[in-house]
């Protein structure tokens, strides 16, 4: 084991003492021992901080006492900080960010309808949200909107009528997940140095990772070339003040402000330009090759192992620690509120409460954590936050009467052309939490990848009861044979037709063709979304109406239904036969060891930094769009739901809606149960297998760390074949039992030869 020690530290500008420390007992976020620890020495005096540093060596040196056991043994020789910062870190785990928040407000349980936002990115989700609760474009501006990526955190808000107060509570992401990616984007960058790219070039790396979502640019600053000149490309128009938001909302970083911030950037890519050259070198001299030289088949390999070489250096870590530093100061410049942090330091929580009549500065503060204001970049720690919740008596501006209510606003999902494209499990867990799932999508275009996706799981899953679409920019639709807006309405449900019908063959014709029905009542068209509505944008503000009272009345009951359906239960095999077999060679493509049609290979980089997020426990265990877990329990869902789309036989009435309210009350158990099982199989049972796969480095990791992925996949989902071996029965009986116990819970039954279960205890 390596020797570790303390030293001590006074950061800029600060007059208490810091303690740095390698833990011997945790993972760094490379999956190695030696996770770097900061601590707070709590005093002014070196003496005093040298005392300290001298009991943290001698913890560090005592390998006896490393473990959570000895933790009463360390209490009565060494001082409770050094206790403390050694221990915590062992028996902490990250604390469950909607844990953080329930503790200030609480989401309510029963009574009020709960209504979750989904849809592609740039469908205008949050700008709906925005008109739901009376946030108005120009002054309140919250949620923040643009024309990219901006939701990159979940956005609750309850409706309070009542309330006397606004309240909120941010919950902000683990310094363990900022880690990892602040690491991810040094490497990245180093990459780019690699070639001698610009700086720009290598600046953009720095501050954008490539999962779009973590963004540096908000916290260090957007890098500004030297040489770079205003290219002209402006409008130098007259400008309608009535169209603006106001820019005068945000504290804007100010030009000395400017170029501090510049000469830190400066450094940093400096450092990452002597990190590749030094990583460079080493790899050209240990693998006898020459980058300018190298055929592209080689390239991967070459680049993962001058990546490794790059990570293993002590700068590398250096840096990332001077950027977590930077990133720390931001939350310095927090608005007022009550700021909760670890014992480490790092920020865990912030919250505030105003009195009604300050609404506007309520709103002005708990903006600024999901702001994207370019000219604040620098100062902004909106890529740090996970979760913000308020509440309060928040209230449309378009008349109609305020009744309790909860919005939950999320990521965003892009437009991946794979057929197989899933939904996160951080959003399908929720169907069974909420009354409505609101799907929202561009009323000017087809529907995208995105939004077959959600529209696709949703109904899955069993939970179509719930499903709203609302159509924005219905205000943009226009054409010659669309003069009104009854016509344009239905050119926009023709469209949504079109992705049902392409979804029949997926989930069943009985199941699509009951939603079909029904897709007139649930569906509304939104517009002018950009601007303020009143009483006076009458068609506008009734369709506005009616959606939120499709929302109020989610909360009412289900019709309760009499028809009981009868299973075989031989058909379940073929079910499992489909899904595994789409999951498995999905991955094998993915993985490179097959070709499929709109599957691409996925980069070493991307698979990496998945398996990164498996082995470590973070992110939600996905990366981009990939989602192991929601992906199996998606293919799953779906062939086991054609399954039961068609039962043997049926008892009670022939009314098809009874019929296909007693199928989803199957399909919604079944979804719920799928998660843990699928979890189990895919991420916690074979755990090892992962961290071995991350483990790899070198010559050949790609492939190595491939092939275990590969073995996992397998593993995890067998297809039934004529062999049955073990683990392929084992597989099976579980699914049974799980899609068994769901039908009998829901009310059907199973057919027992040629008599029902039913029948089989009469006789």
């Amino acid at each position: 084991m390596a020797e570790y020690t303390a030293s001590k530290s006074l950061p800029p500008g600060r007059q208490v003492w810091t303690m740095s420390f390698r833990h011997p007992v945790r993972k760094d976020p490379k999956g190695k021992f030696g996770l770097k620890v900061r601590r707070s020495l709590g005093t002014a005096s070196e003496n005093e901080a040298d005392h300290l540093i001298s009991q943290m060596n001698k913890l560090l040196a005592d390998t006896a006492l490393h473990s959570l056991a000895k933790r009463r043994e360390a209490e009565r020789r060494f001082d409770e900080i050094i206790v403390s910062a050694f221990y915590d870190p062992i028996e902490s785990p990250i604390a469950d960010p909607a844990t953080i928040r329930d503790a200030e407000i609480q989401l309510p349980k029963h009574g009020v309808p709960k209504v979750l936002l989904t849809g592609a990115t740039g469908s205008g989700k949050t700008s709906l949200l925005r008109h739901l609760i009376g946030s108005d474009p120009r002054t309140d501006r919250f949620p923040s909107t643009s024309t990219a990526r901006t939701t990159t955190s979940d956005i609750e808000v309850v409706v309070a009528p009542e309330s006397p107060t606004f309240k909120a509570v941010v919950s902000f992401h683990s310094q363990w997940e900022t880690t990892t990616s602040v690491a991810e984007c040094v490497a990245n960058a180093c990459l780019a140095a690699l070639y001698d790219l610009p700086d720009e070039k290598i600046a953009d790396k720095l501050l954008h990772h490539q999962d779009q979502v973590f963004r540096l640019n908000y916290v260090l600053g957007s890098f500004s070339h030297a040489d770079s000149s205003d290219d002209e490309w402006n409008y130098e128009g007259e400008t309608d003040a009535e169209d603006l938001e106001d820019q005068g909302l945000e504290p804007s970083v100010q030009p000395d402000e400017q170029a501090k911030l510049q000469s830190v950037l400066a450094g940093f890519l400096g450092r990452i330009r002597a990190l590749a050259k030094t990583a460079r070198k080493r790899t050209e001299t240990e693998l006898g090759i020459k980058f300018a030289n190298l055929e592209p088949t080689n390239t991967d390999l070459a680049e993962e192992y001058f990546s490794d070489v790059v990570e293993e250096q002590q700068e590398f870590d250096e840096l990332v620690d001077d950027i977590l530093d930077e990133v720390l100061r931001r939350f310095e410049q927090l608005p007022p509120g009550d700021r909760s942090n670890k014992p480490n330091g790092w920020p865990e929580s912030w919250v505030c409460e105003c009195n009604v009549r300050e609404r506007a500065e309520f709103m002005r503060r708990v903006r600024w954590f999901s702001s994207n204001y370019a000219p604040a970049f620098g100062r902004l720690v909106t890529p740090l936050v996970q979760g913000i919740r308020v509440r309060g008596p928040f209230k449309p501006h378009f008349g109609v009467e305020s009744t309790e209510l909860v919005f939950i606003d999320g990521q965003g999902f892009g437009h991946t052309p794979e057929s197989t494209a899933s939904v996160s499990t951080q959003v399908t867990k929720r169907y069974a939490d909420v009354d409505a799932i609101l799907l929202v999508d561009n009323a000017m275009q087809s529907m995208l990848a995105g939004s077959v996706s959600i529209l696709r799981s949703v109904l899955a899953s069993g939970h179509q009861r719930k499903l709203i679409l609302a159509f924005t920019h219905a205000d943009q639709v226009s054409g010659p044979n669309l003069p009104d807006f009854s016509s344009r309405r239905a050119h926009v449900l023709r469209s949504a037709v079109g992705a049902l019908g392409a979804l029949r063959s997926v989930l069943g014709t009985s199941l699509v063709d009951e939603f079909e029905r029904d897709l007139d009542n649930r569906s509304f068209m939104l517009g002018w979304l950009d601007r303020p509505l009143t009483t006076k944008s009458k068609g506008p503000t009734r369709e506005m109406e009616n959606l939120l009272t499709f929302c109020r009345d989610s909360i009412l009951p289900e019709i309760p239904t009499e028809a009981v359906p009868v299973y075989e239960p031989t058909g379940l095999l073929f079910a499992a036969q489909s899904a595994d077999g789409q999951f498995q060679e999905l991955w094998k493509a993915r993985l490179g060891f097959i070709v499929l049609e709109n599957v691409q290979k996925k980069p070493w980089q991307t698979i990496k930094a998945l398996n990164r997020r498996v082995a470590l426990s973070i992110d939600n265990q996905e990366y981009s769009d990939l989602r192991p877990v929601a992906e199996l329990v998606a293919r799953l869902s779906e062939s086991i739901g054609r399954f039961l789309d068609s039962p043997a036989t049926w008892h009670g009435p022939k009314d098809v809606k009874q019929r296909q309210a007693a199928i989803d009350g199957v399909r919604r158990r079944v979804f719920a149960a799928l998660h843990p099982f699928v979890e189990s199989r895919l991420l916690t049972n074979p755990l090892p297998e992962w961290l071995r796969g991350f483990g790899y480095a070198g010559t050949g990791s790609t492939s190595s760390r491939a092939q275990v992925i590969r073995e996992i996949v397998v593993g995890a989902a067998p297809v039934p074949n004529e062999a049955m071996g073990r683990e392929i029965a084992a597989f099976l009986a579980q699914l049974r039992t799980l899609v068994f116990e769901a039908i009998r819970e829901s009310g059907g039954l199973l057919t027992s030869g040629e008599q029902t279960e039913t029948e089989a205890v009469t006789t």
